[in-house]
Formats: structure tokens, sequence, C-alpha cells
């Protein structure tokens, strides 16, 4: 085999200037977000203390139940912002990649203590609606229209970050869902005020609760997959074999792996078998530049080997 070849459009994180190794696209969260997520998670504490405290007054599940979406979305802002600033972490001897991964755990932990926080709710749901009790229906519209308020900005300050990193998306996602819910809580609170029916308290917690679930599964799905190294959806893995092969000079290639490094960065690694050899760096720069525009794929190392040389002990082991 011919060595492992590098090529760095500009300077990596080593500081080094390689050949055949790419960085491009967005590694981590914009520093900007700093503010909104101080922002956010100071309005949703001081929401989530306000909701509780008059939804126990009011004997309000809805309130309480949104409440505690509220401090799951508090701690999620938490390990997001954590997230943001670790992305940005240089590598180590010992973490090579830096600490890009903790975006994806920040996600994860994101959507499963949701998930989790939402069981909770559901169950004293249904214990509200086999035992209902008498419900405040002014205090649960007043209390819910401020929220719609709180979660809307909270919202409005991640929007521009929603595209582009799932950790972003994932507190964007879940501020523009609880002003919605907030909306309904608000739906609801007249609908008792008007009918004094305490029964669509616990109903509508239930449906808020279904609804969370439903919009974080996605979120769910797509860490899990991060944390497993899976090909990132937008990715085709097909596509970008194709273009590795229709590269000039490769007659074939193998141990092509797809992955994503952090939220906002994907790397890749291939072998490349080819009948000349070597083509040398320009080759290599090229064709990492292409990763990086048409498919988004910012860190890329691709490894040469001699067509009619030694068998690589990986020919034929991972498919792509």
């Amino acid at each position: 085999m011919a060595g492992h070849d590098h090529s760095h459009g500009s300077h990596g994180h080593d500081g080094h200037s390689h050949a055949g190794h790419s960085h491009g696209g967005h590694s981590h969260a914009p520093k900007h977000f700093g503010t909104a997520f101080a922002l956010g998670i100071a309005l949703n504490t001081v929401f989530v203390v306000v909701e509780a405290g008059y939804g126990y007054a009011a004997n309000a599940m809805s309130l309480v139940a949104d409440a505690g979406h509220n401090l799951s979305d508090v701690l999620g802002l938490v390990a997001a912002w954590v997230a943001s600033v670790l992305v940005r972490r240089q590598r180590t001897a010992r973490f090579t990649y830096g600490l890009r991964g903790s975006s994806i755990l920040a996600a994860l932990f994101n959507a499963v203590f949701l998930l989790i926080a939402m069981g909770a709710v559901m169950w004293e749901a249904v214990v509200r609606l086999v035992h209902p009790e008498p419900v405040a229906g002014g205090t649960v519209m007043v209390v819910a229209a401020i929220g719609i308020l709180v979660n809307g900005i909270t919202a409005w300050l991640f929007a521009s970050g929603a595209k582009d990193d799932i950790n972003i998306r994932g507190a964007f996602l879940h501020m523009a869902a609880d002003a919605a819910v907030s909306a309904g809580v608000v739906v609801a609170g007249l609908v008792i005020w008007m009918t004094g029916q305490a029964w669509i308290d616990p109903a509508v917690s239930l449906v808020v609760a279904g609804l969370v679930v439903w919009a974080t599964w996605g979120l769910l799905r797509d860490s899990v997959a991060m944390s497993l190294n899976a090909v990132p959806p937008q990715i085709s893995p097909a596509a970008v074999e194709g273009f590795l092969r229709e590269r000039p000079g490769v007659s074939d290639l193998h141990d092509l792996h797809i992955w994503s490094m952090s939220t906002t960065s994907v790397a890749l690694t291939a072998h490349l078998v080819m009948a000349q050899g070597h083509p040398g760096n320009g080759f290599l720069v090229e064709t990492c530049e292409g990763l990086r525009a048409r498919f988004g794929i910012g860190h890329a190392t691709l490894q040469i080997e001699e067509a009619g040389g030694p068998d690589c002990r990986l020919a034929g082991a991972c498919a792509a």
C-alpha cells in the first residue's frame, strides 16, 4: 500500500497543512448562540417556577405538565450550550477529534430526558382522568399565555441555526413546540372556565405529552444514528462512491466510511485503488474539495493503493 495521504485546504486542528485531508463546512455552533442560550435558559427557568407554582395552586395538571416539559427544556438547553462550547475544544493526544462528539451526546440526552419527563406527565394525567379534581381555568389561561410569549421568544433566538445543526435544531423545535402547546393549554383553560369540566385538563395534558413525544422521536432517531456512526441522512453513500469511482485514475475502492464527527461536521475515509500509483497532491486536494462542495463532507481522508500490489486486508471487509 502506498501511504496514508492527507490534504488540507486550510490549516487543521493540529495546526499543520497536510496533503489529502480536507476540512470544510461547519465545525460548531456559531459563538453568538452563547447569548441565545443564556437568555433562553434564564427566561425558561423563571417561567418554570411561576408555572409550576400556579399549576399546583390552581390544581391544574396541564400547567404542571407544561412546567415539567419546560424544566426538561431548560436542562436540554444547558446540555446543548455546554456541548456547543466543548465542540470548539482543541484536539488532544487522547481525544484526537477534540470533543466534537459532545454535541451528539447533548442531542441524545435532550431526546431521552424529554421522553422520560413526558412519561411521568402521561402517568399523572391518567390518574387525574380517573379521579378528576376542580381546576381554575382562568389561571390556566393567563399562565399559559405567558408561556406562549416566553417560548416564542426563545425559539426565535435559535431559528437561524436550526437548519445546520441538530443540536441547535433540537433547542429550536422544543421551544417552538412549547409555544404551540401553551396555545393549546390556553384553549383548554377557556373551555374549563366556560364549562367547568375538570377532565379537560388531564385530557389536554395527554394530548400535549403525545405531541411532544411525536416531535421528539425524530431527534432521538437522528441522535442515536449519529452516536452509532451512521451515514448522515442527507448524504447518499452510493452517490459518494460513484463520485470517487469516477475520479480519473481510480480503478476500484473499498473500506468507505462516512459518519458524523459532531452535529455539524461529517468525516469520510476510503481506500482508492489506482493503476498508475499515487496521482499527486493535486488529485487529493481536488477530490476532497469535491466531497466538501457536493456532499458537505469536510473531513476526508483518502488512502491510495497501487493496482496489482499486495492486497489490502480491508478490501471486501467493509462495504460502502
